[in-house]
């Protein structure tokens, strides 16, 4: 009598997380940081759902409807998708929460801002006290890591608003270094820094464009220093990738330690940045 063997069962599949659903918050306040990026002030009924994410990077995706169709906010996507077209549904713009006050109920949102060009941008430039938004999120995982030996953090500007959310989380005898480039001087904003952490900013002197940007190849100039590091280094997507093949094949770090991630990519809208996301093009690690 031979044993009779069954065949082997596909894993179960992981449950599928289910998206929170939109929310509606108010501008309660706005601040001209310089002559590119203004913070909102946001808050309201909907604010009680950023309070459980504890990472530094946490964004939120806010969401553009055509004002022609006349949608109520908050916006219920999945009805929507039943009748409306897909170049009619509301539009994603993605952004990082520069800070939450439990206490206040609210949450800050750094726009840079150019002028007319994009579709948040213009909107939070011109926002004032009472107008509403509708967002979903909050997503995130990075969180400095006490134990790490040293820090290295870089981004351009879209990075400006974790890499100091990042800091402000820091022990206050965190060592290392930060590199943040900016058009000029004038971009520059305050920072809470522990005193072991180096801020450097870059100036490019005008539009990024893959040839004025300087910041992939200050990383590469820096001094590296002993120990285990905890990278945290995020903006245009080319430029990232550069800074990806510097730190893990030149310098071995593990990728573990490492938060890289492509904010935005030149040359693409939204859109077609989260569409290549799934593309060889979008992705920061080859294999990933």
């Amino acid at each position: 009598m031979t044993e009779q063997m069954s065949a082997p069962q596909p894993p179960a599949a992981r449950p599928r997380r289910q998206p929170k659903p939109p929310v509606v918050l108010e501008v309660t306040a706005t601040e001209r940081l310089g002559p590119h990026m203004v913070r909102l002030t946001l808050g309201g009924p909907g604010f009680p759902v950023y309070q459980d994410k504890d990472a530094t990077d946490k964004y939120v995706k806010l969401l553009f409807a055509d004002p022609a169709l006349g949608l109520e906010m908050p916006y219920d996507l999945e009805a929507l998708r039943e009748r409306l077209a897909p170049e009619q549904m509301p539009v994603r713009r993605t952004y990082t929460v520069r800070s939450v006050d439990p206490e206040a109920g609210t949450l800050t949102i750094d726009f840079v801002v150019h002028g007319s060009d994009g579709l948040a941008g213009p909107w939070a430039d011109s926002a004032r006290p009472g107008d509403r938004v509708c967002l979903t999120g909050p997503g995130g995982m990075y969180r400095p890591d006490p134990a790490a030996d040293w820090h290295l953090l870089a981004g351009d500007e879209s990075a400006l608003p974790a890499i100091g959310a990042a800091l402000e989380a820091m022990p206050a005898d965190a060592v290392g270094q930060a590199i943040i480039e900016v058009n000029g001087p004038e971009d520059e904003v305050g920072l809470s820094v522990p005193q072991g952490i180096t801020v450097t900013w870059l100036h490019r002197g005008t539009e990024f464009t893959p040839e004025t940007t300087k910041l992939a190849q200050a990383v590469i100039d820096a001094e590296w220093r002993e120990g285990t590091v905890q990278v945290f280094a995020h903006g245009e997507r080319e430029m990232i990738k550069d800074l990806r093949r510097y730190l893990a094949d030149v310098r071995g770090v593990d990728r573990r330690q490492m938060s890289l991630s492509a904010y935005w990519a030149y040359g693409r809208a939204e859109e077609a940045f989260q569409a290549e996301k799934r593309e060889p093009i979008g992705q920061i690690f080859p294999d990933a």
